[in-house]
């Protein structure tokens, strides 16, 4: 069993180590936070042992075998590399990192240290997104894709009020494509791989980031439409359109629902049942990649290339984040 710290300790944190002793392979060892209190109250109920308010000793913890990285985005490339040289396997949520040349880092670091790095990228490894990849052959060829993920943020009445949430500040590298457009993104770079061309547009809200936008990536025979908002909701499902029929995913994050409609004929439900904390499959793939001892090839891969085009959308749609500019330094890594 996996001995397991964590950074942060926010609703994620919980859901993720709740997850993670599900599997029957970790059990929570050490918690991090600034608030010393705040590490000691989220770890109690999971019988955690050591609490920090310092990275660096967390960091030279020798009892703690891995650390899940639960942090502002524009902390995870600092502190994932801080545990990956003190030898620590990381599970870092995504985005894994602010910018492409970071995430590269990232993994350079890991290969150097012999450690796994791993995306908490949930998606690719639950029951019905394997379902909704083997569902498009029957449809095929395929013409369309529209991935969805719109969600009013709990956050955004707070912004509009002249406060400055995390969600919408630039300096923790956040927004609308770097939370839940992420999903949109790394969903279609899982199903299709890189694309030919990338063309973006957003919305952007005063303090720099974006709140809703829009991608259109190219593909060889077909073109997949991203949509992505945190200042409106939507209520229709993704949908892949191919010459023999469409399949319709409810909520891309974690696949609710598959439907398919070939054509001519009735929808028929392809939904596989999916254990209630979705985080579950992604811990037990991490710890998969730690017992074999080496990061998993295709999931580095997908890391990089979600990346890549994040990068490539913010740069086109003109979202700069302070991390894009190390020369100009960035908020503590310690917050």
């Amino acid at each position: 069993m996996y001995k397991l710290a964590v950074i942060g300790t926010n609703w994620i944190s919980d859901q993720f180590v709740s997850a993670a002793i599900q599997t029957g392979q970790f059990c929570l060892k050490a918690v991090y936070s600034r608030d010393l209190e705040k590490a000691r109250a989220f770890g109690i109920s999971y019988n955690a042992e050591a609490f920090y308010d310092r990275l660096e000793s967390l960091a030279n913890d020798p009892e703690v075998d891995a650390v899940y990285i639960a942090s502002p985005n524009s902390l995870h490339a600092p502190q994932a590399m801080q545990m990956l040289t003190a030898g620590k396997h990381v599970i870092c949520e995504k985005p894994l990192a602010s910018n492409y040349p970071l995430a590269q880092q990232m993994f350079e670091c890991a290969e150097e240290n012999n450690v796994v790095l791993f995306e908490a990228f949930m998606t690719p490894y639950t029951p019905n997104f394997s379902v909704l990849k083997s569902s498009l052959e029957r449809i095929s060829p395929l013409r369309h894709a529209t991935i969805s993920y719109c969600q009013y943020s709990s956050r955004y009445q707070k912004y509009l009020n002249g406060e400055n949430p995390n969600t919408f500040n630039p300096d923790f590298s956040n927004g609308s494509i770097m939370d839940i457009g992420y999903y949109c993104v790394g969903a279609a770079i899982e199903l299709f791989g890189e694309p030919h061309q990338v063309k973006a547009s957003a919305h952007l809200l005063s303090s720099g980031v974006d709140g809703c936008g829009s991608v259109t990536l190219t593909y060889s025979g077909f073109n997949v439409n991203l949509l992505h908002s945190k200042v409106s909701d939507s209520l229709i499902p993704s949908e892949f359109q191919g010459e023999q029929g469409s399949v319709l995913v409810d909520m891309i994050s974690i696949g609710r629902s598959v439907e398919r409609v070939l054509r001519g004929q009735e929808k028929e439900t392809l939904t596989q049942p999916q254990v209630e904390n979705p985080m579950f499959y992604e811990a037990q793939a991490f710890a998969q990649q730690i017992k074999l001892g080496v990061m998993e090839k295709d999931a580095k891969q997908r890391s990089l290339l979600i990346a890549k085009v994040l990068t490539e959308i913010r740069k086109q749609t003109g979202v700069i984040f302070p991390a894009d500019n190390p020369h100009k330094g960035n908020i503590s890594q310690t917050r």
